[in-house]
């Protein structure tokens, strides 16, 4: 899809595209414009999962991580993104973050999205399903209680990403009925398995050329990928492409404040 091309789907699809906020240093990769999402449009994105994706011109990335808030690393994936003034997703399981709060707060204050990833991070389809929305509901709760001190079941980013993609179509239709985006990805580092931070970056950017653009998942928990980022985001830079962050078409109350 050329760049027009992406740009009348865009806004054919409602969703609105700004301008990101200048860098302050001269020759970093920066975030290119931010996409509002709507739910009513985009239900579900990611074309590993699902029939569309997001919109993305050629050499566009939307970066996204999973599984945290994690001390030893987050920090670590925080320093690299801001190094370089890029904005990213962080799906956040909520157990952690009822543990490490000040954290969550702090990817927020720094212009990252937060979005969900239940409670434990447990398969939804292995679970009785008298308990999925517990483990969905507990988890937004958490994420929301440490990001601005109020137990809610609503969240002020709706978005929502389901731990190995597991779904069921009774929480698929759940969400959908809330107003919540569900995401997949289009690519992936596979971060999961073990290797080191070099060949990382060879399986993420030989992907990445083979898809040309694309939602990009990855753990901020994984040591490999925190060592890894700083290289990924200079080869983001100086291979022409540009990052896209995402926010909801109408966000709650999200912190912004010093944590």
């Amino acid at each position: 899809m050329k760049l027009a091309a992406a740009g009348f789907v865009a806004s054919m699809a409602g969703i609105a595209a700004a301008q990101a906020a200048d860098c302050p240093r001269q020759g970093t990769l920066g975030t290119s414009r931010v996409l509002k999402m709507d739910a009513a449009t985009w239900p579900r994105v990611g074309l590993k999962n699902y029939p569309l994706t997001l919109p993305l011109a050629d050499h566009e990335v939307v970066l996204t991580f999973d599984d945290g808030p994690w001390p030893p690393t987050t920090p670590k994936v925080l320093a690299a993104l801001a190094h370089e003034c890029v904005q990213a997703t962080f799906f956040l399981i909520g157990k952690p973050a009822s543990e490490h709060p000040d954290l969550v707060r702090r990817i927020a204050a720094e212009g990252h999205t937060i979005g969900h990833h239940t409670w434990l991070h447990r398969s939804l389809m292995q679970i009785p399903p008298s308990e999925t929305t517990d483990e969905i509901d507990h988890g937004i709760s958490a994420v929301e209680m440490a990001l601005n001190g109020v137990a809610t079941t609503t969240p002020s980013t709706p978005f929502f990403r389901f731990p190995g993609f597991e779904t069921t179509p009774a929480t698929l239709e759940l969400l959908q009925s809330r107003g919540i985006v569900v995401f997949g990805t289009d690519l992936w580092a596979s971060d999961w398995n073990k290797m080191t931070p070099k060949q990382e970056l060879r399986l993420l950017t030989n992907r990445l050329k083979s898809a040309g653009r694309g939602i990009i998942l990855l753990h901020d928990p994984k040591a490999q990928t925190a060592a890894m980022l700083p290289a990924f985001l200079r080869y983001l830079r100086d291979n022409h492409y540009h990052v896209v962050h995402l926010v909801p078409a109408r966000p709650g109350v999200q912190f912004s404040g010093v944590p």
